[in-house]
């Protein structure tokens, strides 16, 4: 993700949406060696002192500008011998449970900073990575219109315990009570949404709501963060360089207010966790769920190919994205770009736990919302709670989860919901999607096959 880029590029400016190149290389070399080969194997630091350069428990996010730290070629050297030390830690035989789960994590974590790498390039206006390739020819669009009927009843959500690896915040498969809804069969494209913004959507307070609306004058925002209007023309710019919006491609760049405020201009509405792990897994047989999961949204095959995802931002136009059928046989709208795919309410400049919110105890608040700061009072009680400060500045509108596309939902009877629950572990449930369908996945199936 770098190795094209020289030392000038390098050397980012502070944005409060990036990391400096060179410590997020360090931080996922670091994150690997740290669970796999100190704490599964019991190993010894590769390099002096790596906790307090990369671990970003000790270092924040504005003093990774400020550190002296190691060189370019130092920092690939030591991603060299982390690299080698724990291939042959498994070329040894066969991993114990422990060591598989560990290895898993740093697959999925350095999976997770590839995208990273991804839309920073993306924020700073870089050049495509060469690794993505040239970008594909255009093809014909595989319409997927209109919704699909999901049924009402109870079903389970969340993580098996015969997993090999699981993140901690998707433990444990529960049972939850769904009513019937209806959910679109692909995700929302641009030319659906060129049409919100071309009817003033950025103008209409009433389609926003009360933080979504505060947000905009903030910002600023008229239209995607990444889009611009030429002549009579609207492009986006990908990277480096701008093109023609592709009608049916799904649309990306944008929040959870903008996502909120196209679903109130289209009387529709975002899918809760449930609704969409429900649409994405659940398998269906006459009108009811039949208590049986799949694997993944297009069945139990963990290769999913190119003719079912978006796969390494290749911005393919011509996925089938049908969820229809019999058992819904592709899942919802599966529409994967650098970014984790769609629109989550815990992710995206919402609030995972809200002022007031009292239950679980908690340490810490997190909600991911430039617009406001985190801080929690009374900290490790069990009823903690959330202080949002007021919006005192301009917010980089590039803050909010890129290259997320999302699908919507309607309730049964035609009726726009409230904004929905948030559960806090909606974040990594949609990051753990994505990168099941990366580099992990191949590690995932082996371990199933272990495991077997």
């Amino acid at each position: 993700m770098v190795d094209d880029l020289d030392d000038d590029q390098m050397q980012v400016p502070y944005l409060p949406t990036v990391n400096p190149f060179l410590w997020e290389l360090g931080h996922g070399i670091w994150f690997q060696e740290y669970w796999v080969l100190r704490h599964a194997l019991g190993g010894t630091p590769l390099i002096d002192d790596p906790d307090h350069l990369f671990d970003s428990t000790y270092v924040g996010h504005e003093m990774r500008w400020h550190m002296k730290m190691p060189d370019r070629a130092e920092v690939m050297r030591y991603g060299q011998r982390v690299r080698d030390a724990v291939l042959e830690k498994l070329a040894g035989g066969e991993p114990s449970p422990e060591l598989r789960y560990f290895v898993l994590l740093s697959v999925f974590h350095e999976d997770m900073h590839q995208e990273a790498f991804c839309y920073m390039r993306q924020t700073l206006g870089y050049s495509r990575p060469r690794w993505l390739g040239p970008p594909p020819p255009p093809a014909e669009h595989a319409s997927a219109d209109g919704d699909v009927e999901i049924p009402g009843g109870q079903v389970e959500i969340g993580a098996s315990r015969d997993e090999p690896f699981v993140f901690d915040n998707e433990k444990w498969a529960h049972p939850v009570d769904i009513e019937p809804f209806r959910i679109a069969r692909a995700g929302v494209t641009q030319a659906q949404f060129v049409q919100f913004v071309e009817d003033g959507g950025y103008r209409r307070s009433e389609l926003w709501s009360d933080r979504g609306w505060r947000w905009r004058q903030a910002s600023g925002a008229a239209s995607p963060v990444y889009w611009q209007r030429a002549d009579d023309t609207w492009q986006r710019r990908v990277f480096d360089s701008w093109r023609d919006l592709e009608p049916d491609l799904a649309v990306s760049h944008i929040n959870w207010y903008e996502a909120d405020a196209w679903c109130r201009w289209a009387g529709r509405r975002l899918p809760t966790e449930s609704e969409w792990e429900v649409a994405a897994t659940a398998e269906v047989a006459s009108d009811a769920f039949t208590g049986s999961r799949r694997e993944y949204p297009w069945g139990d095959a963990p290769e999913p190919g190119v003719e079912r995802a978006n796969l390494d931002g290749s911005e393919r136009t011509d996925i089938p994205f049908d969820v229809a059928a019999t058992g819904f046989p592709y899942g919802i709208a599966l529409y994967l770009d650098c970014g984790n795919g769609r629109i989550d309410p815990g992710e995206i400049c919402d609030v995972a736990i809200d002022p007031g919110w009292t239950g679980e105890c908690v340490t810490e608040c997190f909600d991911n919302d430039p617009c406001t700061s985190d801080e929690v009072t009374r900290p490790g009680t069990c009823s903690a709670r959330c202080e949002f400060e007021t919006i005192t500045e301009p917010i980089d509108r590039d803050g909010c989860c890129p290259n997320d596309s999302f699908t919507l939902v309607d309730d049964s009877d035609c009726t726009l919901s409230p904004w929905p629950d948030v559960p806090a572990v909606s974040t990594w449930g949609a990051v753990l999607l994505s990168l099941l369908l990366a580099v992990g996945i191949t590690l995932k199936w082996r371990g199933h096959q272990a495991a077997a």
